[in-house]
């Protein structure tokens, strides 16, 4: 169930850059642990989010694109890093730079999916939200969700292909420039 009564409140809240959010989920994305971390930075208890749907934290604003490259690309059992708008409880926002892998049992199916998340640097969220500014436009211009994922999807490869660059690419870019997770 989705927190759909939470309005988001325009306060930006954030974790320090020591900390890791760490969540695990089933294959259909239902949490089965969250740590300290995720629960603090979310409001929300252990108990309320194990399981619930992972998507209780998606921010209303974020493109459904993604989530549909991070689901595709976790379907194919390859790991995604993206970033991610994120809602607490109270509907205060967070972003996270999320590295997401599924895990797999002895025979090669996914069983469930492990993600840990760091605090992104301001500049990388910046550039990538102007990006996500872009499907968020796409998005807007169709009625069913399907439909605006796929469109949004296309039109953020089309703008990177454009640059030269896949979006993993294009994450890992900013990941260089911003961060020091590669130093």
């Amino acid at each position: 169930m989705r927190q759909s009564t939470v309005t988001p409140t325009g306060r930006e809240v954030t974790f320090g850059a020591d900390e890791v959010i760490v969540s695990k989920t089933d294959p259909k994305g239902v949490i089965t642990y969250a740590n300290d971390v995720f629960c603090r930075v979310s409001g929300f208890r252990e108990d309320e989010l194990v399981g619930r749907p992972h998507n209780v934290i998606r921010h209303p604003d974020f493109p459904r694109g993604v989530f549909k490259l991070l689901w595709d690309t976790l379907e194919a059992k390859q790991e995604i890093f993206a970033y991610v708008k994120n809602m607490t409880k109270s509907g205060d926002t967070y972003w996270v730079l999320a590295h997401v892998t599924p895990s797999l049992d002895a025979a090669g199916r996914i069983v469930g999916h492990h993600s840990w998340r760091r605090c992104p640097e301001p500049a990388a969220v910046r550039e990538v939200d102007a990006v996500y500014d872009l499907m968020r436009a796409e998005e807007a211009r169709h009625r069913r969700t399907v439909e605006a994922a796929e469109a949004s999807l296309a039109l953020v490869g089309r703008v990177l292909a454009e640059r030269g660059v896949s979006y993993d690419e294009f994450v890992w870019d900013l990941i260089a420039r911003t961060t020091s997770l590669t130093r």
